[in-house]
């Protein structure tokens, strides 16, 4: 039985205050962030809800600022920031140096497939389950403006720095939701740490997630990989017990013409998508942000995408093309 207790004093501009139930012996904390129906399951007893509470502001405050502060649909944030001074060295915080550091393992492992400046391609591709294609030209003109080694950041003395070439875009979108997710889960071990309180919890933002731990009762967290092509149905039910999870794949963004599915992964070097890419795959992995890249990465392999997967020793669910 769900028992309502009340929505959070929690306030954004743009999304609705979360919502807080009693369900199954443990606390669901519902919200909305980086476009997406998120939740934060957290077991302690029904009569810790002050703690709860304390713990989802904590948790929700913190995937909101990363939201606020890498989106590149807002203004005066860190991302148009970054943009504003595009051509110029100029200093970026600690957080962004580490965002950037991750990104580089991503394309060094990848052969340059793993790529944040990519995202300029949106301005030519638009995967709403529609059959326009770009013109090639028209995706050719974008190339210049992609490549991330053309791009460079440093250390000077205690300060970092960007040099972000005119015309190119940065694009945290592929690792931001991730790496929301173990930042959300660390904050709340930490601040349980520290209170003495026993904890375990599960972070999840739309379907990639990371967890403590067992529940109190020893038991695992049960999770549903959704299937790509039903919104009714799971692909499985999985018993996660420690670490993240993370899926990618085209079940909502993608383009169908003359019966060929292009799919929203493309490819940096030609800007067109990836080819008989699987339709989703799910890794398992220490941390959120590893299964996220993990899952990316093997997508943008193409046909070699289980090649790729069992080489890495990982748990991984795939769907193929």
């Amino acid at each position: 039985m769900t028992k309502n207790i009340q929505q959070l004093p929690l306030h954004h501009e743009s999304h609705p205050q979360p919502e807080l139930t009693f369900q199954q012996g443990f606390f669901q904390v519902s919200f909305q962030s980086m476009a997406s129906d998120c939740e934060l399951l957290i077991d302690l007893p029904e009569d810790r809800v002050g703690m709860v509470k304390h713990l989802a502001d904590i948790a929700i405050r913190e995937v909101w600022r990363i939201e606020q502060k890498y989106s590149r649909y807002l203004q005066e944030n860190t991302f148009s920031r970054i943009h504003q001074h595009s051509g110029h060295w100029q200093e970026i915080d600690e957080e962004t140096y580490r965002l950037l550091e991750f990104a580089d393992q991503g394309w060094q492992i990848s052969d340059g497939l793993f790529d944040l400046t990519s995202g300029v391609l949106r301005k030519v591709w638009s995967f709403n389950g529609g059959d326009q294609l770009p013109e090639a030209t028209a995706v050719k003109a974008l190339l210049a403006d992609i490549g991330w080694s053309k791009l460079d950041y440093r250390t000077v003395g205690n300060k970092a720095e960007l040099l972000l070439p005119e015309g190119m875009e940065l694009d945290f979108g592929g690792i931001g939701k991730e790496y929301a997710v173990d930042r959300a889960l660390g904050l709340m071990l930490a601040e349980a740490q520290a209170d003495g309180t026993p904890l375990s919890v599960l972070v999840n933002l739309g379907g990639d997630m990371a967890c403590s731990g067992l529940r109190q009762n020893g038991e695992s967290w049960k999770v549903a990989i959704e299937r790509p092509d039903s919104e009714q149905s799971s692909l499985a039910l999985l018993s996660l017990s420690g670490g993240g999870l993370a899926t990618s794949g085209d079940s909502r963004r993608f383009l169908l013409k003359d019966g060929v599915r292009y799919s929203h992964v493309l490819n940096p070097k030609t800007g067109w998508p990836i080819q008989d890419a699987p339709r989703s795959i799910t890794v398992a992995a220490p941390s959120c942000v590893q299964s996220g890249l993990i899952a990316t990465l093997a997508l943008l392999q193409g046909d070699k995408a289980e090649d790729f997967l069992r080489a890495t020793g990982l748990r991984y669910w795939l769907v193929p093309a």
